[in-house]
């Protein structure tokens, strides 16, 4: 065995259990060097675990397939394991803690035999911030070192700022045969724990993503009286050369990390708008001294899907993906040894191998050359538009909380809450209309709260109560104000009435007047609405009027949809928040007005 990296008491009994249980042949800490890093990738080269790419086109890049039944989360193999059933609530999967672990142990026994541990300690955040947290996760995987990484800060400044505390969560993840059957992502909220087995894919093996960030910080925030949210993080800086904070929350295939890198019209970036990054998917928001929320991204990197990705929807992102990055389960170029998807241009590569490992030549083809869910796990560093505060370890102050949905019909382009209480309603209500690729039935709701479902780790009738309590401690004049996004509005003809993309600035500015009480607003049944001369369409090829028609409320379509609401708040019996309650009887009773 190496020579331990710490003399931490909890984390070193806590290895000899693992050790014992797993029986690994070898035990390496990963201590953050680049010479370690560096030797990794080799031995990862060598194995053929992955394959190096083009140094001159894409420096420092690799490719990785996983196995072909292990590429997406697997949300009915994802436990929340609380003491209480009642704790994971109605919306999550529950165990009874002692039985998964003896589930999880009895598969994972001696399945590290042949093979090394790697320890990785990491930190979620800037490493010593007041807002970070520390995790240890032991792997059988180099590809989950390398992803870990760069997604999280990796080494012994991570321990040495641990030092003798017992306040980090417990990691183990195992490869095991990759087998579906006894796959699980378990997260024991009461004991600061995650487990994974038989899994090889991102999602469900960097556990300081998704499992660690969001499910087991989601419980942390609600015992310690912060937030951990599903939500990007941007810096709108106006030409006077003020920046203001927003973070967002949407649910997938809403745009999210297209906002968090947005690059603003022609006309913004002429007269000095600029958009900037402090992250793509996550934030842990806590008071300041000053009575303020502020947000962190407790990630390092991103962990991007890659289809789609190209100069015209994303070119911040696909930029970020140009050096020091992992590609998994996308297309390999054999012509220069580069990577290729789906939308990334017009021009498949002919000479290919596709993300099963086949010959693939994408001007015959049927079959797709990169996995849809495929992706790029790239530095944050990276990325043209990172925010200069990225590192703050002080976190950004948020003017603004955004909550966005995919609606053809019902919601108007943007509405305000009416305070902190009723913007807790409106995030709560969220939800998107299926599209055809994801379930043959088209325009189904899928109410997703807050764009949490998957990621609560507790029952989300308390979490939704955790958010009031959180706005009982703020100054209504500090908090920030809460909106509702909808790019996706259409016409009966099917085509989108708002243009996207950049466009989307134009929301974000009236929404940043709004916080700064620049504009007026007209109050209805839902929220505040814009007055369409408020928003700045200049460059657009779009009228007050055709604004107006996105900016309405039709009471039928609100009424239907209100029934969707209590059903959804039914299935929280006792644990909704009677804050809630309240909120859908005073919006039900102003559509009757």
């Amino acid at each position: 065995m190496e020579t331990n990296l710490t003399s931490n008491k909890s984390l070193l009994a806590w290895l000899d259990e693992k050790v014992d249980l797993l029986k690994p042949s070898n035990i390496v800490w990963i201590d953050g060097s680049q010479e370690q890093i560096d030797a990794l990738k080799a031995e990862a080269v060598e194995t053929g675990e992955m394959i190096k790419l083009n140094e001159e086109l894409l420096p420092d890049c690799y490719l990785h397939r996983t196995a072909e039944n292990d590429v997406a989360r697997v949300e009915d193999r994802t436990l929340i394991c609380s003491k209480n059933e009642k704790d994971a609530g109605p919306t999550n999967h529950w165990m009874d803690p002692e039985k998964c672990y003896k589930m999880l142990y009895d598969i994972a026994a001696g399945s590290y035999e042949g093979r090394t541990m790697y320890i990785i300690p990491y930190s979620m955040g800037p490493v010593g911030s007041p807002f970070s947290k520390i995790g240890i996760e032991i792997t059988d995987s180099i590809y989950v070192v390398l992803n870990m990484n760069i997604m999280t800060r990796v080494g012994k400044a991570v321990l040495d700022c641990l030092g003798d505390s017992d306040d980090w969560v417990r990691g183990m993840h195992c490869k095991c045969n990759v087998d579906p059957e006894n796959r699980w992502i378990c997260q024991f909220p009461e004991d600061n724990t995650i487990i994974s087995v038989n899994s090889a894919y991102g999602g469900n093996v960097l556990l300081g993503k998704k499992c660690f960030a969001l499910r087991i910080a989601s419980y942390l925030g609600k015992n310690e009286s912060w937030q951990a949210e599903h939500m990007l993080i941007l810096g709108l800086e106006k030409p006077n050369g003020e920046t203001k904070y927003i973070c967002a929350a949407f649910p997938s295939a809403c745009g999210k990390t297209n906002l968090a890198m947005l690059i603003p019209p022609e006309g913004y970036l002429s007269k000095g708008y600029k958009v900037w990054c402090v992250g793509d998917d996550i934030a842990w928001i806590r008071k300041g001294p000053d009575g303020r929320l502020y947000a962190i991204n407790p990630e390092n990197g991103f962990f991007g899907v890659a289809p789609g990705t190209n100069d015209k929807s994303n070119p911040n992102a696909l930029k970020s993906t140009m050096k020091g990055t992992i590609f998994t389960n996308v297309c390999h170029n054999l012509d220069n040894n580069t990577v290729w998807w789906e939308g990334l241009d017009k021009n498949p590569p002919t000479n290919a191998i596709d993300w099963k490992g086949n010959p693939w030549n994408g001007a015959e083809s049927e079959e797709k050359g990169a996995h849809p869910n495929s992706r790029f796990t790239a530095p944050a560093v990276n990325c043209p538009c990172i925010s200069s505060e990225f590192e703050n370890p002080q976190g950004v102050p948020i003017s603004a909380i955004v909550f966005g949905g995919r609606r053809a019909k019902l919601t108007p382009l943007v509405y305000q809450s009416k305070d902190w209480n009723h913007g807790v309603f409106v995030g709560s209500i969220m939800g998107s209309e299926t599209t055809a690729a994801a379930t043959g039935a088209v325009g189904v709701v899928r109410r997703d709260p807050m764009a949490m479902l998957p990621f609560c780790g507790y029952n989300m009738g308390d979490y939704w109560k955790h958010w009031i309590e959180i706005g009982e401690t703020l100054d209504p004049e500090k908090a920030p104000k809460i909106f509702n996004v909808n790019w996706f509005r259409k016409d009966d003809e099917g085509n989108f009435l708002w243009p996207g993309f950049g466009d989307n600035l134009r929301v974000l500015d009236w929404i940043i007047d709004r916080c700064e009480g620049e504009v007026d607003a007209q109050e209805t049944a839902i929220g505040y609405l814009p007055y369409a001369k408020d928003i700045n369409l200049e460059g657009l090829d779009m009228t007050e009027e055709e604004l107006d028609k996105i900016l309405d409320v039709d009471k039928a379509a609100w009424e239907e949809e209100l029934k969707g609401v209590e059903e959804l708040y039914a299935k929280f019996g006792d644990t909704l928040p009677e804050e809630l309650a309240a909120e859908l009887a005073e919006v039900k009773a102003d559509l009757e007005k």
